[in-house]
């Protein structure tokens, strides 16, 4: 097989992929449907108005600034090792490519 009917080949297979993954739904958190949204169970905006006065004048009376919780970081070292091995996996298969070329195998 001539090195350009491969290059043509790993084109197609890429676009192939590419054109797959682009019909995998996304995960959103919107509905679609309106009569969902209409029966979703929102507060009513003068509920919320209170909460919030409520929260404000109990943070100003307790003598504290309301603050968010602190929920912790994210731990991306799985993530941030897995790249750099598929990295490394695929600087080695180019590496081995393009040495078996020079070697004209």
């Amino acid at each position: 097989m001539s090195s350009a009917r491969r290059s043509l080949l790993t084109a197609t297979a890429a676009g192939s992929l590419l054109c797959a993954l682009w019909f995998v739904p996304s995960a959103n958190a919107t509905q679609d449907d309106p009569a969902l949204q209409a029966s979703s169970a929102t507060p009513s905006p003068q509920v919320t108005r209170e909460a919030r006065v409520a929260a404000l004048e109990h943070a100003t009376t307790a003598g504290a600034e309301a603050r968010l919780a602190d929920t912790g970081s994210f731990d991306s070292t799985p993530y941030v090792v897995g790249g750099t091995l598929l990295l490394t996996l695929g600087a080695g298969f180019v590496a081995y490519s393009v040495r078996r070329e020079h070697l004209g195998a």
